[in-house]
């Protein structure tokens, strides 16, 4: 009987000294049993862990790269867009700058244009009144001319009359006559012999 049907026996020193070979051979043999049983399973498991590590591998790396693409398209498009609103912040910025801009030259041209037509204003209005003051002054000038003018007419006449009543014989006829004289003459409506109308 061998060691291994009998483990009760008592090995000898003899025994002792080949028992690793033995177990070294009997896990050997177990390993040669299990790969003529299950060698080709397990190869075959082998191969299709192998390949589904590839794959999987495969597939991880191009759903690293998609990822990647889309990234890079999503980093490119807010780029682009971010790019695009700040060339329009900054054209709505100019725009604003240059309508103020001419804005404010507008009103300072209007401003001017305002002030340029008062000054001319003043200086009509004050030419008007200095005319008018001269055609005042004139009128004004000519009116007393007249009104001294008549007055002397009158006084004369007043003198003469005076004179004739005086030196001759005084009537009611020629007293009536001198003072409808004297009221035509107040009134602007009689005209002396060789006087001015």
């Amino acid at each position: 009987m061998s060691p291994m049907e009998s483990p009760e026996q008592t090995p000898s020193p003899e025994n002792e000294v080949r028992s690793p070979q033995i177990v070294q051979t009997g896990a050997g043999n177990v390993d040669k049993i299990r790969d003529i049983l299950f060698g080709t399973q397990m190869r075959d498991y082998e191969t299709r862990f192998a390949r589904l590590e590839e794959t999987l591998s495969k597939e991880a790396a191009d759903i690293r790269e998609t990822q990647r693409r889309r990234f890079d398209q999503l980093e490119q498009y807010v780029k682009r867009e971010f790019e695009a609103l700040e060339a329009r912040i900054k054209n709505e910025r100019e725009e604003r700058s240059d309508s103020a801009g001419r804005h404010a030259r507008e009103l300072g041209e209007l401003g001017e244009n305002l002030s340029r037509r008062l000054r001319d204003l003043d200086d009509r209005g004050l030419s008007i009144e200095r005319d008018l003051r001269n055609h005042l002054l004139q009128q004004s000038k000519e009116l007393g001319e007249h009104i001294q003018q008549r007055h002397d007419e009158l006084t004369s006449l007043l003198e003469r009359r005076f004179q004739e009543l005086h030196h001759g014989k005084t009537d009611r006829a020629a007293l009536a006559t001198l003072f409808t004289e004297v009221a035509l003459r107040l009134n602007d409506q009689f005209q002396i012999p060789g006087g001015e109308g």
